[in-house]
């Protein structure tokens, strides 16, 4: 099963919590904290293997998860980290954002290892909270929650040529005599449902990769059909070789023909449309196949043409000997122009790391770091709750809600909890 488009939930590792603990041996006086640290939760790793061919085992996971960091123990014993959680997706997979549409990563290498979602880092022991000012801090933290990413995973093969044209041009014909590939072939339109891949060897000792590309049609890039669903494999080759069928036994016409595929090609986009092309007049073995070619040349003089027939072999060399030649004389490009978003962040002043607002008699406080601090604070602790007024107060919050109207005994809201606010 040909699976190119996937969507997942990636859920990381939670960090284990830090122990509060004190050392307590005998003939050990003032023994001191000796809490460790909770271990790290699993990352999630995603790692290009140049042996899978399709996102066939991502479609059924659809919930990816990671394990919790070991929490910390006493005699500063910290905990152990959790093993990353790795997985293989074939070479040209791009990886985005559900939320946002943009880029995560593109896997192109093989080994290429990326962590698309970060597991929590440990929470502290006590220990690590020991000052001259609290030499024996009786609180520690809980661990940090994993990152939750919703992802959608797009596969665009890898190839140097990819074969594009209408139904029945003899793409799949061609791809079986010049490689050792074994693609579908039949005398009915859309018998290639997904991409063929194959490599050719010339005598030079040259090789490259060739893609059969299924069918396209009018529409294709507005979805119609197949739609475009595989132009976006032809985003990612070097060069195009576009077969446009000479023969018009089976109702077709190439002059036209040729302007289809090239109007989808622009309409999809400017970058694949404006890709180094090789037109191919196949079924050159047919009997109006020279009449017609010699009307198609009259129609776009400024096209060179490459005769073949692929079951005779004619032209076959040739052919193959020049998109060698091509390959060689073209860049490699990989992304759309636009296809990577750079973020750019410009502060003119300090921005406060979280907003205040007001949801009816509820004063709403919210800010990633705030957050955090909340989900790793044990409010079990008394020095914990202390520690974590202290935090918000720093930040200014208090002084904050003052200048806003809050009164004393009103309600603060951080996530689902209520604080009392007392100015």
């Amino acid at each position: 099963m040909f699976v190119d488009e996937v969507k997942i939930k990636l859920i990381a590792g939670d960090g284990g919590s830090g122990c509060t603990s004190f050392r307590r041996e005998k003939f050990v006086p003032m023994g001191g904290p000796d809490g460790g640290n909770g271990g790290r939760g699993s990352d999630i790793v995603f790692i290009g293997d140049k042996s899978l061919k399709t996102l066939v085992d991502l479609k059924y996971k659809k919930i990816i998860k990671g394990k919790k960091g070991e929490n910390g123990m006493g005699q500063n014993r910290y905990g152990k980290n959790s093993e990353d959680v790795v997985i293989k997706v074939p070479l040209g997979t791009t990886v985005y954002d559900d939320d946002t549409s943009l880029i995560v990563c593109d896997i192109i290498s093989d080994g290429q290892s990326v962590i698309v979602a970060h597991g929590g880092r440990g929470g502290r022991g006590n220990k690590s909270f020991a000052t001259h000012e609290n030499p024996a801090p009786k609180f520690s933290e809980k661990g940090e929650e994993g990152e939750i990413r919703y992802l959608r995973c797009e596969l665009k093969v890898l190839a140097d040529v990819g074969i594009i044209g209408l139904p029945s041009a003899g793409k799949s014909t061609f791809l079986s005599v010049i490689s050792s590939a074994k693609p579908k072939i039949a005398s009915y339109h859309f018998t290639t449902l997904s991409p063929n891949l194959g490599v050719v060897k010339l005598k030079n000792n040259s090789s490259f990769v060739v893609a059969d590309l299924p069918g396209l049609i009018e529409g294709a890039s507005k979805g119609i059909g197949l739609g475009d669903k595989f132009l976006k494999h032809a985003d990612r080759c070097k060069v195009l070789l576009h077969m446009v069928n000479m023969t018009s036994l089976e109702g077709n016409d190439p002059i036209n023909d040729y302007k289809v595929i090239r109007n989808e090609l622009k309409n999809y986009s400017e970058k694949l449309a404006n890709k180094k092309e090789i037109v191919v007049a196949s079924k050159m073995d047919m009997p109006d196949a020279s009449e017609n070619l010699e009307k198609f040349k009259t129609a776009y003089p400024d096209l060179e043409v490459f005769e073949i027939c692929s079951l005779t072999l004619l032209g076959v060399d040739k052919l193959l000997n020049h998109i060698d030649k091509t390959l060689k004389e073209t860049e490699n490009t990989l992304y759309n122009d636009n296809e990577f978003e750079e973020e750019v962040y410009i502060k003119f002043k300090k921005e406060k790391p979280y907003t205040i607002t007001k949801d009816g008699d509820v004063w709403v406080l919210k800010g990633k770091e705030i957050e955090r601090l909340f989900k790793m604070t044990k409010f079990e602790e008394d020095e914990a709750v202390l520690r974590f007024a202290r935090i918000l107060k720093a930040m200014g919050v208090e002084d904050e809600l003052e200048k806003l109207g809050a009164k004393s005994g009103d309600d603060v809201a951080i996530n689902d909890y209520l604080f009392t606010y007392k100015g």
